[in-house]
């Protein structure tokens, strides 16, 4: 069931185009939406993915106008990343228009499904929260 509502989900989301950006792009939009000023290297432990690698995709979201790159107040060699407004005001948009699809799926769902349903979500939510907290590279859980 978690594999079909998964696909479904992506059928339903797809409805709402991410275009301009790749699934990739997207992904570092969201990152640097939550860990404003992050560094290049710790976007690429992140994504699991090289600096170069994970440099590009930026390069890219720079250029849309997504992404911007200001250096470090304490190291002016180390370049943090940064949401533009741009940025935001597209993912701002972005789950708009999610939403309104997901809105229209629900709609035909029955009420008490619809409970169900949220509490559901609340605690999947919480406990990917907790997992996504405990794995980040900043979070002091990993070993040395």
């Amino acid at each position: 069931m978690t594999t079909t509502a998964v696909e479904l989900l992506e059928v339903v989301w797809g409805r709402a185009s991410t275009a301009p950006t790749s699934a990739s792009q997207l992904r570092v939009l969201h990152i640097l939406e939550h860990h404003d000023g992050i560094n290049l290297r710790t976007l690429a432990e992140s994504l699991a993915s090289t600096p170069p690698s994970t440099s590009r995709l930026c390069d890219r979201l720079q250029a849309a106008g997504f992404v911007e790159r200001v250096l470090s107040a304490q190291d002016r060699r180390e370049v943090r990343l940064r949401l533009s407004g741009r940025g935001r005001a597209f993912l701002a948009d972005l789950r708009a228009r999610r939403e309104r699809e997901l809105r229209k799926v629900l709609a035909d769902v029955p009420a008490d499904k619809r409970v169900a349903l949220l509490e559901g979500l609340e605690a999947f939510c919480a406990a990917a929260a907790t997992q996504i907290h405990d794995d980040a590279p900043d979070s002091g859980s990993r070993t040395a």
